[in-house]
Formats: structure tokens, sequence, C-alpha cells
């Protein structure tokens, strides 16, 4: 079958592997969308810390079932779409019922190949039907999935205030969801490119940014903040934003030591939560969403390219990122 591998950083190639055979407990997958992500992009520049190449990427997808699962819930043909954490099932995380934080999980794609190929071939348990919605959508389903994830870890309440920052689609995802909630958003980014697109997506929210001195914030600060930029230095400050008795979550990550003055920490009482991945119920929940026509999946999905141009569109895409929200490859 046809992959699509990085080589190395900067470099990639059309490539071939075997189709997978099958096997007990596993569904083989024909894939006919995959979302590009930021974390594809860090690939290609060569800044994962923790992988190896070359290396398929690949892990916001949807695809066609070629297998029927045993509990009958998939059928073969049925649209499907993947959940690419793939996890041990018998750590303490997993026994909880945290498997997005499993602590030996192999994300496809990252940790291992994923899903830029004709074919793959999971657990039946990392798939989900995907009736009543398209490969395209279907294959968005996991992004929004992690915004969801942080909304809920964080149980906002309606009316409350939520300020998110960082207009990418992790944090437009966010805003999403806390809008869902019935939530009083703001959004703060440094790119007013950014600020006004996610804006226009999450409607009805307010769009602040970061050097306008804080105007139209409220006096008492936020109930809920959300800090989606991956930036530590967003995320060491991200507290001053935060009401008494709040709670900050970080759903970006990043490489360092996070430094939060203990004053301005205690005398909010904060709350201080990570959050990572999603789980099942949270792609359930993208779903329902998606179904119910909640979701301005036209708006999110801003670029399209076939999987055979791949090694050619690819890198303008990571050139051209201000311009993207979701950009998406179609395999056939």
């Amino acid at each position: 079958m046809k992959t699509i591998v990085c080589v190395e950083p900067g470099t990639l190639a059309s490539g071939t592997a075997p189709t997978p055979e099958a096997k007990e407990g596993h569904i083989r997958v024909a894939i006919r969308s995959i979302g590009i992500c930021g974390t594809d992009y860090h690939i290609m520049e060569g800044l994962h810390p923790f992988l190896q190449y070359p290396r398929v990427m690949g892990h916001e997808l949807s695809g066609t079932a070629l297998d029927a699962s045993s509990d009958g819930s998939i059928a073969v043909g049925d649209l499907v779409v993947v959940n690419p954490y793939v996890t041990c099932g018998t750590c303490h995380a997993c026994r909880i019922g945290k498997p997005n934080c499993c602590m030996s999980i192999s994300v496809l794609g990252v940790h291992g190949d994923g899903g830029m190929c004709d074919q793959i071939r999971v657990p039946e348990g990392n798939l989900y039907p995907a009736q009543g919605l398209s490969a395209r959508d279907a294959a968005m389903v996991e992004f929004l999935a992690i915004g969801a994830h942080a909304v809920s870890r964080s149980r906002i309440a309606a009316g409350t205030k939520a300020l998110v920052v960082g207009a990418g689609p992790i944090g437009i995802g966010t805003a999403l969801f806390a809008s869902f909630v019935g939530a009083e958003i703001t959004l703060r980014d440094t790119s007013q490119q950014r600020l006004d697109r996610a804006c226009a997506i999450v409607k009805g929210s307010k769009g602040v940014l970061v050097n306008d001195a804080n105007a139209d914030l409220p006096k008492d600060g936020f109930e809920t903040v959300y800090d989606a930029t991956g930036n530590i230095n967003a995320m060491n400050v991200a507290i001053n934003d935060l009401a008494h008795g709040g709670t900050l979550v970080f759903v970006g990550v990043v490489k360092g030591e996070l430094r939060i003055d203990d004053p301005e920490f205690h005398k909010r009482e904060t709350t201080l939560m990570g959050s990572r991945n999603a789980l099942r119920e949270d792609f359930e929940k993208v779903m329902h969403h998606m179904r119910a026509g909640d979701v301005p999946v036209d708006l999110l999905n801003t670029h399209e390219g076939t999987f055979d141009n791949g090694v050619e569109q690819l890198p303008a895409w990571l050139h051209d990122r201000e311009d993207i929200v979701k950009a998406i490859l179609h395999v056939g």
C-alpha cells in the first residue's frame, strides 16, 4: 500500500508498506480523510521531542471498516472515527477510566506509524461509528475532542465567564464546547488574524488582544481560564486572569518548567488542571454536536488536498499555517 513518510526533518517522501493482515481483536480500516495537526507540522520541522524517524504521520483519521467488530456495533463498510491513543488497558490510569493518560500510551503517527496510508489496523475499542457524518467531518472529531475533554474536566458552569488563550484549532475547539455549556467566552491571541477568524467561528465570543491593556476584561477575573497556546511564557502568567476560586486548565503542553507565583496561586485558592488527549465520551460528544449542526464544520475546514499530492501539499501548508485552521487530505 502507499504511504507518506517523513524520512527526516524537512523531508517527505512517497513510500510503500505491507497491507495490514486481519488480527483478532483488531479492525482494518481503509483511510478516507486525514486531518493535519500541529503535531504533524512539528514532526516535519524536527521539533517533536519524542519521535523517531522515519515516521508515517497522521492521527486525525476517518475511514471505512474492512472488518466487523465482535460486538456488532461496526459492520464492514461503516464509516468510523479512529481514536489514535492506543493504550495498555492495565496500568493505574487505564484501571480508573483514564486511558487518555495511560502510562504507556502510544499515539498513532507519533510513537508508531499512523494513518497517512491506504489502510491501518487498530484495536476494536479505538473505533467509533460515525453514522450521519461525512468522511471529512469525521476526520475533525479528534482535535475537537481535545477541547471537549478540557471543558469536561473543568466542570465549567453555564453563565460563568471563561477565557481561552490561544486561538488555534485546539483553542477554537475549547471555546466552542465551553460555549455549548452556556459560558460567556473571551478569546485571546497575539495574532489579530487568528483571533478574528476564531471569533467568527465561535459565534458570540469577544476577542481581546494580549496587548490592549486588558480592555473589557471582567474586573474580578474569569472563573475558568484555558491555556491552549503551548507557550511557556503565556502559561506562566495565565493565572493573572483567573478569578479567586477559579480553575486554570492547561490544554496545550510545552517542554520546560512552569513557574507560577505561589502567593497568586494561593490567594485565589486556585484549582490547577492538566488536560491530555480525550476519552470516548468526548469523541461521542463532538459527533453529537456535529450531527445537531452546532459545529461550524465548513469554517473549520479551511484547506483540502488529496493524499496523492500530499508530499507536495504538506510543506506548503507548513509554511502557510497562519491562514489555516484545519487542513485535510482525502484518500481515494
